[in-house]
């Protein structure tokens, strides 16, 4: 019997020669994983260190703005009353304090006597009525007080003459959970 050598021969080359190519195509060495491991977990410790400061001034921004509304939805309703409990209802004519010798004014309100006038809550009719309103204060118009709607913060309303009796200075000093105080203001004239 005889037989062909050459071509087993070559089948065993062949074969030989495919497992190898096999093999060498087939995966990460090692080092590479290693390497690839390394990498990723420095990527995964710079993102953590830009992101999660991030968050943190997200949240402040989140409770400045929650601030901003508080004192805005208070300002707003202030600004919708008249100057001065002795100024006229219409339109502030005569406004308190007016020397027109043709229709004077009465005397305006002075700043000790700020504060309620025995009204309550919903007949608040004049600027200084909300001198000392603050956060544990009911709402407008609602059985809820700002503290139920404005979760750990804090506000305080004061109100003080600018030039003599001629403005009035609005503070609305709003503290955020944070600690974080901040103060909003605005100026209401005798007109």
């Amino acid at each position: 019997m005889l037989y062909n050598l050459s071509s087993s021969r070559n089948l065993l080359v062949k074969s030989l020669h495919n497992s190898v190519i096999k093999n060498s195509q087939g995966g990460f060495t090692l080092i590479e994983l290693v390497i690839g491991m390394l990498v990723l977990s420095i990527a995964i410790v710079m993102l953590t260190s830009m992101l999660l400061p991030q968050a943190d001034r997200a949240v402040e921004t989140l409770s400045r703005v929650r601030s901003a509304e508080l004192a805005h939805s208070v300002m707003n309703e202030i600004w919708g009353k008249r100057y001065d409990e002795n100024t006229n209802a219409n339109g502030g004519i005569p406004a308190c304090n007016s020397t027109s010798p043709l229709n004077p004014g009465a005397n305006c309100t002075d700043e000790g006597d700020f504060g309620v006038d025995g009204e309550g809550r919903n007949d608040f009719n004049d600027v200084d009525d909300y001198h000392q309103l603050n956060i544990t204060d009911l709402m407008l118009d609602s059985t809820q007080t700002y503290a139920d709607v404005y979760i750990n913060y804090g506000m305080e309303v004061t109100i003080a003459y600018l030039n003599g009796q001629a403005q009035k200075l609005i503070t609305i000093d709003v503290t955020t959970p944070s600690g974080e105080v901040i103060t909003y203001q605005a100026v209401r004239s005798n007109y």
